[in-house]
């Protein structure tokens, strides 16, 4: 079947904001459902948790809405019925140009600071500028990406010129104008309650906010003469981050990119502390030697992140150096499959380097259980690493998960706060239960950090990481760690774990929708089932890309590894990736009404629309 959307080149954009009153008509299905769940009118409430309380902040999802001009009811029903505009290229090309202007404002040179003795003044007026344009683009199209898939997004971004070096410099304020109503339309935008593919979360204003100044300052933090106080609220939060996993002070950390940097570093420190403890070599210095070469072996479960195998490819281990263990029907490593991958590596005469355990599956956000494992890595003498990037997010909120229970007992642990901490990208962290285990980290440079300096209490946190120039990230996490507090995290937890539980039920009331599993965190595994079970991967795969060539949602998509008992034939699986605290059951409601009027399109080889926007 054809795999394109109905285009209606007469159609223009969708004016109009969330919130706007909006005449239905005689609009029925998903439009209706489109209408009523996204543009409706009653104003939306706070966070509904249990933990709500008058006297913590106010979650109120109204704050997210930008104002935007209100266009006539009627035009905002005449769009949804015919369908989505889907000419953005030219539409572009033809409006952001001649976009209204911003307001009269003092003219600034482009090669005006952001800060320093002049103060920000410039900075705020080219702030207000572009978040003008945010606002603009985001009234251009109310989806949460943007319509007519890669070919129409490659030319709405050729028309603007952005990306290319011009001889001569443009007026500064068109430009962020431009840019920022271009991001806005052309952006897969977590805030929006159907863009719910990824570990991809919705930032929190104050932490955007606090990273605003980061990037105005523009601190590295190399060494301390780069980054006075910065350095220092990174120690804090370091800090911070260590006592909610259960380290004590002989602990130390760092923050990082991201998941992937984080496990880097664990195996890296494995492979050297291995190495360092059996055998007294020094890896840093003289490399793997040939006796261990080809010998190593990480043991982590058949639901790992793929980074586990990358890193270890990366480091010279090979991937095939990775041994797989197997997981239960939940997904889950199974400590007896553990054991007997240990008993069959001593058997071989290899040398088990580390073991990884997963808190928080990519796909089913399945926990591993990590006392049985920090057992086995302890008898057979292997690090513990734990890959928390996930479900790691639950440690800064009031109630303990049992699932997290003896994370303390991991040599080193990943967490990523940019997932269920609603933080910008990127917001990583690597911690190590014994700060001597960063030692293969430890370098002397002495325009940076110099002994005599240190001797002198003039700190470095070179030593640390892997990277030299780094950006100041803990500042944005200290400043939701202030604002939010421990009650306000558990409340953005509680919400988008109520919320994959709510979406688990949805999918279960569908004899059409199959769930997969019931979640574990903030992901909802399901499928479509089309009337001919054997066509349900192409279905699947066909409708998720008929929703993001209409701009109408965006879903994750995955494959099984294994085909699950008793369901039919297929491993293709879409994916809820619940991370907005602010989605409402009745924009999930919607969601899955188009998830299956796509799937009946797929189903019986119809090219008919998929109306957007949601």
């Amino acid at each position: 079947m054809s795999e394109q959307i109905e285009r209606d080149p007469a159609a223009t954009h969708l004016h109009a904001h969330a919130g706007a009153h909006v005449d239905i008509g005689d609009l029925t299905g998903i439009e209706a459902d489109v209408v009523r769940g996204i543009l409706r009118a009653e104003p939306p409430g706070p966070l509904a948790t249990s933990h709500a309380s008058e006297a913590g902040p106010a979650f109120s999802i109204a704050a997210n809405f930008a104002a935007a001009p209100e266009p006539p009811s009627t035009a905002i029903a005449a769009e949804l019925a015919t369908g989505p505009a889907l000419s953005i290229a030219a539409n572009h090309a033809a409006n952001l140009p001649t976009a209204p202007a911003p307001l009269t404002l003092p003219t600034i040179d482009a090669t005006a600071l952001a800060s320093g003795p002049a103060g920000t003044g410039a900075l705020a007026l080219l702030l207000a500028t572009v978040l003008d344009g945010l606002d603009r683009g985001r009234a251009d199209w109310l989806g949460p990406l943007p319509p007519g898939g890669p070919a129409a997004v490659r030319d709405a971004v050729a028309a603007t010129g952005f990306g290319e070096l011009p001889d001569k410099g443009q007026d500064p304020f068109e430009t962020l104008a431009s840019l920022g109503r271009l991001l806005a339309w052309g952006s897969a935008d977590p805030a929006h309650p159907h863009c719910a593919a990824h570990l991809h979360c919705p930032p929190l204003a104050a932490s955007v906010a606090a990273d605003t100044a980061v990037a105005a300052l523009n601190q590295s933090l190399d060494s301390w003469d780069q980054s006075p106080a910065a350095g220092e609220i990174e120690e804090r939060v370091v800090r911070t981050l260590a006592r909610a996993v259960g380290y004590s002070g002989a602990s130390a950390g760092v923050l990082t990119s991201g998941g992937t940097e984080s496990n880097l570093m664990g195996l890296l420190l494995a492979r050297d502390d291995v190495l360092c403890r059996r055998f007294d070599v020094d890896p840093d210095l003289d490399g793997v030697p040939p006796f261990a070469a080809g010998r190593m072996r990480v043991l982590a479960s058949d639901q790992a992140h793929f980074s586990v195998a990358r890193n270890a490819a990366i480091l010279g281990l090979g991937e095939r150096c990775v041994i797989p263990v197997a997981s239960d029907i939940e997904g889950r490593m199974r400590p007896e499959a553990l054991a007997e991958a240990f008993e069959a590596l001593v058997d071989r005469d290899e040398i088990p380097l580390a073991v990884v355990a997963t808190a928080g599956t990519t796909d089913l956000g399945a926990m591993d259980p990590l006392g049985p494992v920090a057992k086995l890595a302890a008898r057979y003498g292997a690090w513990f690493h734990v890959d928390a990037a996930y479900g790691g997010g639950l440690l800064l909120g009031t109630d303990g998960d049992e699932r997290l229970h003896d994370i303390e007992a991991a040599d080193s642990v990943t967490l990523d706060l940019h997932k269920l901490g609603w933080q910008p990208v990127p917001a990583g962290c690597f911690l190590v239960k014994k700060a001597a285990s960063l030692r293969s980290l430890e370098k002397r440079v002495s325009y940076l950090n110099s002994v005599d300096d240190e001797q002198a209490g003039y700190p470095s946190l070179l030593g640390r990481s892997l990277r030299t120039t780094r950006r100041a990230d803990a500042v944005k996490l200290a400043a939701a760690f202030t604002a939010l507090g421990r009650d306000g995290f558990q409340q953005l937890t509680d919400r988008c774990l109520a919320l994959a539980r709510y979406a688990a039920g949805a999918v279960r009331r569908h004899d059409d929708l199959e769930l997969t599993a019931e979640p574990h965190l903030t992901t909802v595994l399901f499928r479509f089932l089309p009337p001919d079970p054997r066509d349900a991967d192409r279905v699947n795969g066909v409708l998720r890309r008929h929703l993001l060539e209409a701009g109408r949602a965006v879903l994750g998509r995955t494959e099984l590894a294994r085909e699950r008992p008793g369901t039919p034939p297929g491993r293709v699986r879409l994916k809820l990736t619940l991370l907005n605290p602010h989605t409402t059951e009745l924009q999930i409601d919607a969601l899955l009404a188009a998830v299956r009027a796509a799937g009946d399109a797929a189903s019986a080889g119809s090219s008919a629309t998929v109306r957007g926007p949601s």
